[in-house]
């Protein structure tokens, strides 16, 4: 990987040098900002070999560096070794921002060079206003991928759109759209663009098969109350879709006919445009008066309606049958010496697939033996997979997509002969776990006002971790969606009532093991009070057990035993209609009362 990868850095050096252009920005996203993208827009990746989902390389003609977060510190590290490129610790103390990077290599009158197609309006706007206190010159129509990527790159994807049917998705097309630009009209606006692609899918009760692990296709989305129109390759279309769109008065358009589009507008139509979600470039070509607000669609996708929340508590009852049988033959095998990590991921999708509902799964599992455990989000590959055996913690993270619900799910379990460090670091988390999935709250709480409740146990014994404490999860989307989360960083929307979150803790021992335990917990209505108003709490969707072998009951109170209890009945009651004599034994000794 690293030959090739220098040979692919110094192509695009060649072409900056032509260009004038003396430093490149390429973030590791595609042109509608989406966190897991087609290998079409996977520059970053050609450039410097790094795979993970999160980070972004700068170049200049001479050093090359790539920042990116706690999760893949290792796996960077390993993925650039001789690959001409520095790895910058994003968030570490004395580490220097891309920001403070660029101010201080380069030199007055030097050129920034973007693609604006790969930076949201406000990231662009940033950029611009940093050269310009800096006096260097800022670039973003760097659109050169085609010319420094020609052997080996891959097409668009060209896969079929299918129709997700309102019996799963709880509401028509239709009456989303008037939802969306009732939103619209509060926020002084007549349209919106729409270049989010969860938001697309959703929307429209569509999905496709563009991005790996998420049903989603390739498009933008115009709306208004007179015109709604669809940009997408044709070839992506058969005959029931064409049908469908015409039937929800929805517009076809050529998907590279959007920007001739966008600057055909009226100057006199005052446009929605989300700062974060839409590229820089596209906004460049509109000439009416804009609006710029978060995305009205976010907010209502992310709470859920009784329909999708029934379909994705019967998806936790299927997939926790389907754990059920994947940690059997974990058992079962362990010991043989036969399996490695790649196995375990293999055997999951087996055992999910067996549900007709099933299509595909929501992220490749993180399946870390040992000291890959500690690898927050670890790839193993055919190279790298490590053999299992009889000891040893194995941290499984994993989840599915399936017609009715999205699952995501982490379990870490002992493969044989715990140490009282295990056990006592898992119980620390397991504590921080539970503290939150019980926790009642005000109406009107952010997710960083109850993130302190999963750590406060690690931080007692000066311990921690980086990564946030739970993400929002869509319903047949995106497994990461927004608005809400759960982390330190500040972040203004509250947790809503029908919003799915993960809640999930962790610690890291680099070179030993790592801990995680994740559960998707709702949000539902709590108490009341005429004196203190309403309430929130959270109702745990996750359906498996916890390891029993790893929890140290002398460090939990009889609340968090009769809580662990309470659900592990709950975990029988659920998961024994699907399971056969066999199973139901191996379960009812996991989730026998501690």
């Amino acid at each position: 990987m690293s030959k090739e990868t220098v040979k692919n850095l110094e192509a695009l050096r060649n072409e900056m040098r032509r260009l004038g252009v003396d430093a490149v920005i390429i973030p590791g996203t595609d042109p509608h900002q989406s966190e897991y993208i087609s290998g079409y827009w996977k520059l970053r990746d050609h450039v410097s070999g790094f795979t993970g989902s999160n980070g972004t390389a700068v170049v200049t003609l001479d050093e090359a560096g790539l920042w990116t977060d706690s999760r893949y510190f290792l796996q960077a590290a390993a993925q650039l070794e001789d690959s001409g490129f520095v790895l910058h610790k994003e968030d570490v103390p004395g580490e220097a921002t891309i920001e403070e990077w660029i101010t201080e290599n380069l030199h007055d009158g030097a050129v920034l060079a973007v693609d604006g197609y790969l930076f949201s309006i406000s990231h662009a706007a940033a950029l611009e206003e940093l050269c310009g206190r800096n006096g260097l010159r800022f670039a973003s129509d760097f659109d050169i991928a085609d010319r420094v990527w020609t052997a080996d790159r891959p097409e668009r994807p060209s896969g079929k759109v299918f129709i997700h049917d309102e019996k799963y998705a709880g509401e028509s097309a239709p009456s989303k759209i008037d939802r969306v630009l009732a939103e619209v009209e509060r926020l002084d606006a007549e349209s919106i663009f729409i270049p989010s692609l969860d938001e697309i899918a959703w929307t429209l009760n569509m999905r496709g098969s563009d991005v790996e692990f998420t049903p989603v296709f390739i498009s933008y989305l115009y709306l208004s109350r007179d015109r709604r129109a669809l940009f997408i390759d044709d070839v992506k279309l058969d005959d029931e879709v064409r049908g469908y769109l015409k039937s929800i008065d929805v517009e076809v358009k050529p998907y590279d006919a959007v920007k001739d589009f966008l600057s055909g507008i009226s100057t006199h139509e005052t446009i929605l445009l989300d700062p974060a979600k839409v590229s820089d470039t596209l906004a460049r070509a509109l000439d009416c008066m804009k609006v710029y607000a978060s995305s009205p669609v976010a907010m209502l996708k992310a709470v859920k309606n009784e329909v999708q929340l029934a379909g994705t508590r019967k998806a936790m009852e299927r997939d926790g049958a389907a754990l059920v049988r994947l940690f059997m033959w974990l058992e079962e095998n362990v010991g043989s010496g036969k399996y490695n990590e790649l196995d375990v991921w293999r055997k999951g999708m087996e055992f999910r697939g067996r549900s007709e509902l099933y299509r595909g799964d929501s992220f490749g599992m993180i399946a870390g033996y040992r000291e890959h455990g500690a690898i927050v989000h670890y790839s193993a590959t055919e190279e790298s997979a490590s053999t299992l055996a009889a000891d040893g913690l194995l941290l499984i993270d994993s989840g599915a997509q399936y017609l009715d619900g999205t699952t995501d799910i982490t379990r870490t379990l002992t493969l044989g002969n715990p140490t009282a460090d295990e056990r006592h670091d898992y119980t620390l988390v397991l504590k921080g776990h539970l503290a939150l999935a019980r926790a009642q709250f005000p109406a009107g709480t952010r997710g960083s006002q109850l993130d302190a409740l999963a750590r406060i146990y690690l931080w007692e014994e000066g311990m921690s971790y980086l990564h946030g404490t739970g993400h929002g999860v869509g319903h047949f989307l995106g497994v990461h969606e927004g608005p809400q989360n759960i982390r330190l960083n500040e972040n203004p929307t509250t947790l809503q009532p029908g919003m799915i979150t993960s809640d999930e803790p962790g610690v890291y021992k680099a070179g030993r093991y790592g801990i995680r335990i994740e559960n998707l917990v709702l949000t539902v209505e709590g108490e009341h009070s005429e004196e203190f108003g309403d309430f929130c709490r959270f109702e745990v969707l996750t359906l498996f057990p916890y390891d029993r072998q790893l929890i140290d009951t002398s460090m939990l109170t009889p609340r968090e035993i009769e809580q662990i209890d309470n659900y592990h009945k709950q975990v029988y009651d659920r998961l024994s209609p699907y399971l056969d004599d066999n199973e139901c034994r191996w379960l009812a000794d996991k989730t026998r009362a501690l």
